[in-house]
């Protein structure tokens, strides 16, 4: 799993090799007829299961998922969503239990103030990260592996998106957490997916279940290459043994088949048995969360700040503080919403695209609009867009003007001025390395709008396209093209279903000329759900990357794709 630089625990969220032909091996599509259920189901069909899991293949998407049958509770906390962090923490203790023990050491100042924060929830009592409460709960962890493995799910979750608040005690303390039912869930989970690795062709990291054929690792806990997918020839031996007894021995005998001994000191919680009282504790909670911003100070950044990535893609970084995160002496490509605040970096290198963000960050801070610093901007006073953006910007997004605005290029000179090394795109092209880069500015999703922005890309794409059928082109936005071009899922609430591509022509410029992916931000999809994928558009295959900014995601290595090209 490698732990030397404290990166991230990544993933590819892809779909099946074969789904690309259009279709499933019959090493799965046979077992269909297992399964009754199936009978009655035209998409998600059923192709492994037991008392409490469930691999299920979408015949759509050719997708396949593993999830939660009805009774298993994950977690007696409401609303906890560390679910596939420490789903992906606890593959990983059982491939490199050594590694996570490691990411565990590396984060103790971090878990120690959990800790101090855990044990003032309980008690009430201000304590400090050097007392012996501190000391003997930290031990506690290290001793529990089922606590163990969820710790290091949440430090994952608290890298990439901020510090946790809410119900600390259960999540960090072992008398507390014994109560939330999480470590029957991990107990059963590994159970199902060594079982499951061992009878199909598949392979799992805690989140995404990929064919076994053509999987590839993307990146790792800490940054380093490692066989972080549990496959059936994986070696768990070592995990295993740091695994309660009874744990284990359910595991190794659910492969030989024989009868399965009952957890009796790690029972999950069941909602045949528990249903009524989870649903009060739910019905009565009051959230005490408090945002992750306000916490960050509290918590030191245990991961590395310097990213050596050939050409790195990031995104939505979002800085408040004036201070750019991370450095890279390669070729970025900052795809916006880098600044809410004024911020200058004289040595970085790359393009840029605006975002939203980056429309009202560059603004003067005084409200005097007689001041000689708002001169520049009396063009666009006039504009209920503009008025907008100085006073709340959000309501000032669907409105905005589309194309080559006089307002954006006012904009694109105030970011060049902090940031002199860079080329910001503004509706524009740049070749590095070979590759063509061009830059649109898209700064939000305009999906009410869908028409006037794609006259915009039609028109845009054919004169930065011109004639050149042969260099190899990406295209870079904020906010995603259209539907078929963009990471962000259906199932989210920001998806619209009526956001794809309604113009013929586009189609065509996609179909007649090299372009080999797309690169968006906007929609803050966690790194760790995966940071590019592989999809059929216009009759090719070509990539989609979305990276957002977190401390453990400093960018994306675009060249693992470029390179295959």
């Amino acid at each position: 799993m490698g732990v030397s630089n404290g990166k991230e625990l990544m993933s590819k969220k892809e779909y099946l090799p074969a789904a690309e032909k259009g279709m499933l091996p019959t090493t799965l599509t046979r077992r269909f007829e297992l399964y009754p259920e199936n009978k009655r189901r035209p998409v998600n069909k059923t192709l492994f299961k037991n008392n409490y899991f469930q691999m299920t293949c979408n015949t759509r998407s050719q997708t396949l998922e593993i999830s939660s049958k009805g009774d298993i509770v994950y977690s007696a906390i409401p609303y906890d969503t560390g679910r596939n962090y420490i789903q992906r923490a606890a593959i990983q203790y059982l491939l490199h239990p050594e590694d996570v023990r490691q990411y565990i050491e590396m984060h103790k100042s971090n878990i120690e103030q959990y800790l101090v924060l855990s044990l003032f929830q309980v008690t009430k009592k201000k304590l400090g990260k050097d007392s012996s409460e501190v000391a003997q709960a930290y031990q506690a962890i290290l001793q529990n592996p089922l606590l163990e493995i969820q710790v290091v799910g949440r430090l994952l979750q608290h890298d990439e998106t901020g510090p946790l608040s809410a119900n600390l005690a259960g999540k960090f303390l072992f008398s507390e957490n014994q109560k939330t039912g999480i470590a029957g869930y991990i107990a059963e989970y590994l159970k199902f997916v060594v079982e499951l690795t061992h009878s199909l062709p598949v392979t799992t990291d805690g989140k995404n279940i990929l064919l076994l054929e053509g999987v590839q690792q993307e990146s790792s806990l800490n940054g380093q290459e490692m066989s972080k997918q549990l496959t059936f020839d994986s070696d768990i031996s070592q995990g295993l043994t740091l695994l309660p007894s009874e744990i284990r021995q359910t595991i190794v005998q659910s492969l030989s088949q024989t009868t399965q001994p009952q957890l009796t000191n790690n029972q999950p919680l069941l909602r045949s048995e528990f249903g009524k009282e989870l649903a009060d504790v739910r019905k009565g909670y009051v959230a005490h969360s408090v945002a992750p911003e306000e916490l960050k100070k509290y918590f030191e950044n245990m991961l590395p700040t310097e990213n050596t990535n050939i050409v790195n893609v990031v995104s939505d970084m979002h800085i408040k503080d004036g201070k750019f995160p991370f450095s890279n002496p390669n070729f970025n490509i900052l795809a916006g919403d880098i600044l809410d605040s004024e911020v200058i970096n004289k040595k970085i290198k790359g393009i840029y695209v605006i975002g939203g963000h980056e429309l009202s960050a560059v603004l003067p801070k005084t409200t005097d609009l007689n001041d000689e610093t708002w001169q520049k901007w009396q063009p666009f006073f006039g504009y209920e867009w503009f008025k907008l953006l100085r006073e709340n910007p959000v309501d000032a997004w669907p409105l905005l003007p589309i194309g080559n605005h006089a307002f954006y290029k006012v904009v694109k000179n105030e970011i060049q001025k902090n940031f002199p090394k860079m080329r910001i795109l503004h509706n524009q092209s740049v070749v590095h390395e070979g590759v063509r880069y061009i830059g649109l500015t898209i700064p939000v999703a305009l999906t009410k709008r869908k028409k006037e922005l794609q006259r915009f890309l039609l028109t845009t794409l054919k004169e930065l396209l011109g004639d050149d059928y042969v260099t190899p082109t990406v295209i870079v936005s904020h906010a995603p093209l259209f539907n078929e071009l963009s990471r962000l899922s259906p199932r989210s609430a920001a998806y619209s279903k009526d956001y794809i591509c309604s113009e013929p022509k586009i189609n065509q410029l996609f179909e007649h000329f090299p372009i080999i992916g797309v690169i968006h931000g906007h929609h803050h999809i966690p790194a760790a759900f995966g940071r590019y994928k592989l999809v059929e558009f216009s009759g090719k295959e070509r990539f989609v990357v979305c990276s957002i900014y977190s401390d453990m995601n400093t960018g994306f290595e675009l060249m693992s794709l470029i390179s295959k090209e």
